[in-house]
């Protein structure tokens, strides 16, 4: 099982940086699908879409990233994957409002590059991990 990809969704208005991020994810061993936006990632995760990982940006039109986190909690969808923000919002109100939505992890885009990002995201997915295992 050692091998096997792990799904992830990437949520973000931002075209130029989905497709960076899509693709980087893609070279490092993730099976990934995108979203433009917080409406298209619960359209997606409502038609069965069942990620091991969630990296929601929050500033995007129609549903901030808070708000599309917020209605799949309330919704149960994305139950059992792995939220990360990732976004320039970076004051301590966004970073509370991300912990009390259960996010696992925060990047801000502005002090992270690409391979950073994903080498974040990865220890979040082993830090997850070993919990699971030593429970």
């Amino acid at each position: 099982m050692e091998g096997e990809k792990k799904k992830i969704l990437i949520v973000d208005d931002d075209n130029f940086l989905l497709d960076m991020y899509a693709l980087k994810f893609s070279q490092n061993n993730f099976e990934v699908y995108t979203a433009t936006s917080g409406v298209h990632a619960l359209e997606k995760l409502k038609n069965g879409l069942s990620p091991d990982l969630l990296l929601m940006d929050i500033i995007m039109p129609e549903m901030n990233g808070f708000e599309a986190m917020q209605k799949m909690n309330d919704e149960k969808l994305c139950a059992n994957c792995l939220k990360v923000v990732l976004s320039n919002k970076s004051e301590q109100k966004d970073i509370e409002e991300g912990n009390r939505l259960g996010v696992a992890g925060y990047i801000v885009k502005a002090n992270s590059t690409p391979a950073e990002v994903i080498e974040q995201v990865v220890k979040i997915l082993e830090t997850k991990k070993a919990q699971n295992h030593g429970l």
